[in-house]
């Protein structure tokens, strides 16, 4: 019997003390692993953090910044995005819903290091919505995965003194991630 209790006592603690919905406070931080363009636009590589604190009534602010290298080019898309979201109340799992603002912009990555292309390209803006899946593996941590829809808007081509063709920049975004619950 003595047994039972035991086992029946440890279940319960893990699982309500590894729910975000008993922390105080929440940090997560991760990193983006694939973004993929709704054009024929090729990835070389993604690299950038995705940070969130979740405060203790499920609602959290957020901060992705990170850059897409464009493969056979020396262009790369620096994206900065701003987020707020929120923790569904769902048992054993984190489930995380949130939407963002900001923006993208090109840069040259051969031309003057790292400078901006705005003599060939507009700063864009852009919105989004996005999911992320945790799952407890200690008390304290999970680790999680999430999913970036992106809208991308007015990124426009400069040709001459003249604005030309927008960028079709609607992307999708994967990312792993770990959170600390206090």
């Amino acid at each position: 019997m003595k047994k039972i209790i035991f086992i029946a006592f440890a279940t319960t603690s893990l699982l309500l003390s590894s729910t975000q919905a008993f922390a105080l406070f929440s940090v997560s931080v991760g990193v983006p692993l694939n973004q993929s363009f709704s054009s024929d636009t090729e990835i070389k590589s993604v690299s950038g953090t995705l940070i969130g604190v979740q405060l203790p009534f499920a609602l959290g602010l957020g901060l992705d910044s990170y850059k897409t290298k464009i493969k056979d080019s020396v262009l790369e898309l620096e994206t900065s995005m701003y987020n707020i979201f929120y923790e569904l109340p769902v048992p054993i799992i984190n489930l995380i819903l949130g939407v963002g603002t900001g923006n993208h912009e090109f840069v040259c990555s051969d031309i003057g290091n790292g400078s901006p292309c705005s003599d060939y390209f507009e700063k864009g803006s852009i919105t989004q919505w996005y999911t992320s899946i945790g799952m407890p593996i200690i008390p304290f941590f999970d680790i999680h995965l999430s999913y970036r829809s992106i809208t991308s808007k007015n990124v426009e081509v400069k040709t001459g003194s003249s604005k030309g063709s927008k960028s079709d920049l609607n992307s999708t975004v994967t990312g792993v991630g770990i959170a600390f619950n206090f």
